[in-house]
């Protein structure tokens, strides 16, 4: 799973209750210059248009939201918040996405359980979707795809920019204990939407070998390629280890179903560590 979370910074959230198509918000029949409006910004601002739901039944006391989550330096992250009962209300988003947002916001956490896009995100999804819930009810949403259907059950941390992956009930409620008490252990790591491919899966070769760090305590400090080989620097801060190195070697895993509804196999990129260690 190490290296396979998707790049990105910005995410918009719109609470949704009715069906999801299979291409989520795309496919939603919502008044057509509103939706373009939000589509165009979102593509703007680079950001990925989430749907959500709490799960279980839904409260009708409780008004529709929609947010805008924005990843943050020192992982701090910033969000914009609001609410929508008609389908023109979702043009505030257009808005908050040209703003910095607000700190101080617990984070979001997103489990997938897009069962039309794929049947295991749903499967696996919502078991974990109703664990989590009940440890965390206002953190916690279920969401449309987010990527790595073949790791479900996913969770995505927002603004954080952190991917879980291979997740059941038991170990995604100690997993997020962990991650909610700054400690990001390598186990179920997928990755950092901040860095790319490699560097994740360096990151979690270096939690494997020395154990759980918070969300910022390693720092890039180089990353050289020479081929399919890959050697990546980290500088970390106290108490862990000043300066950590990683070599990698990249290659293609045998072909194989990469989701459950796909008929067809394909060949996924590894990034497998050859060494970890300290540098003095």
């Amino acid at each position: 799973m190490a290296g396979t979370a998707p790049r990105g910074f910005v995410w918009v959230l719109i609470e949704y209750y009715g069906g999801w198509p299979i291409n989520g918000f795309e496919g939603l029949d919502l008044e057509p210059t509103t939706k373009a409006l939000v589509f165009s910004a979102a593509q703007a601002a680079r950001a990925r248009i989430l749907l959500v739901r709490r799960h279980g039944r839904r409260n009708h006391d409780v008004p529709t939201r929609w947010a805008v989550l924005r990843h943050g330096d020192a992982g701090a992250g910033r969000q914009s918040w609001g609410t929508w009962s008609r389908d023109e209300d979702l043009a505030e988003i257009v808005t908050a996405l040209d703003v910095p947002g607000e700190l101080g916001h617990p984070p979001v956490i997103l489990v997938c359980a897009h069962g039309q896009h794929d049947t295991c995100c749903a499967v696996r999804g919502r078991p974990v979707a109703s664990a989590l819930s009940q440890r965390w009810p206002e953190l916690v949403w279920e969401c449309t795809h987010i990527g790595g259907d073949r790791f479900a059950a996913n969770v995505f941390v927002a603004p954080d920019g952190v991917y879980y992956g291979g997740l059941d009930a038991e170990s995604s409620v100690s997993t997020l204990e962990a991650h909610l008490a700054d400690r990001v252990e390598a186990e179920h790591l997928r990755g950092y939407t901040d860095l790319f491919p490699p560097q994740q899966a360096a990151l979690a070769a270096v939690l494997h070998r020395f154990g759980p760090a918070g969300r910022n305590d390693y720092a890039i400090a180089e990353t050289v390629r020479d081929g399919d080989s890959w050697r990546i620097s980290f500088t970390g801060s106290p108490p862990h280890l000043d300066r950590v190195q990683v070599e990698l070697q990249a290659h293609r895993a045998p072909p194989c179903q990469l989701t459950c509804r796909g008929p067809a196999t394909n060949s996924a990129v590894v990034y497998e560590a050859i060494s970890v260690w300290a540098v003095s």
